[in-house]
């Protein structure tokens, strides 16, 4: 399989479309390869079930533009931060030995989401280490870290440590979110309501990219947090 530039990690089908898809998008746009980890199918999600998530999730990475998508089985809402855990994390990191990874956020209403956070970033660390093993078909992989791991900003609001301009990708990232037709608004839905089904949510995740958007003159903008600060080559790199 080919390298990538961009891993996004989500622990849910879904976690990367809502968060830093036209992150993604922008980047895609520029020439760079990204590719979307899901560690889970979303299996204990109230509506829809974990095999329509999945179709709704390969429709979402074909609309991106990603160069694959794959899901790993963690037991969702039970998945522990342990070393099969990050193994399984470890082999992805190494076999597309990206630059960047994008993961869920720090802390955030869904428990799943900081445990995941965590979980990931050591990952990274661990997957550079040459005495941590991993073998692929009995063929050791190289170690490999990634330069940079950033946290996507999800349901509780986190003051971004950077932003990302998305205001020429909002449309395929509208897009891409309701190909997740199960989760999120329809008005002739019959499923049970959920904190994230309302019309009222898509509103609050156009409002706070809007927010983060006019921070830095422009329409929309997508946050990121990090747990080590980003260094630039010029002052003019933060204009």
């Amino acid at each position: 399989m080919a390298k990538v530039d961009i891993l996004a990690i989500g622990i849910h089908p879904d976690d990367v479309e809502l968060s830093c898809s036209g992150t993604l998008l922008r980047h895609i746009a520029m020439g760079k390869k990204a590719g979307i980890l899901d560690l889970t199918r979303g299996e204990l999600g109230t509506r829809g079930n974990a095999e329509l998530r999945t179709t709704e999730a390969n429709t979402a990475a074909r609309i991106l533009g990603v160069e694959f998508r794959e899901q790993l089985d963690f037991k969702d809402g039970f998945f522990a931060n342990d070393e099969t855990h990050q193994r399984a994390i470890i082999q992805k990191i190494r076999q597309y030995q990206p630059q960047i990874v994008l993961c869920n956020a720090i802390s955030d209403r869904h428990p799943d989401h900081g445990r995941s956070a965590k979980l990931v970033a050591e990952a990274c660390f661990y997957s550079g280490l040459i005495k941590v093993e991993t073998l692929v078909n009995g063929v050791n992989q190289q170690a490999w870290r990634p330069k940079a791991v950033y946290h996507y900003i999800q349901d509780n609001y986190i003051h971004p440590d950077f932003v990302i301009d998305i205001t020429d990708f909002i449309e395929i990232k509208h897009r891409a979110i309701f190909s997740f037709s199960s989760q999120f608004y329809s008005p002739d839905s019959k499923e049970p309501e959920t904190p994230i089904s309302g019309k009222e949510f898509i509103e609050a995740l156009d409002a706070k990219m809007a927010l983060w958007g006019r921070a830095i003159g422009v329409r929309y903008a997508e946050g990121f947090s990090v747990n080590r600060y980003p260094g630039v080559n010029s002052l003019f790199d933060l204009i």
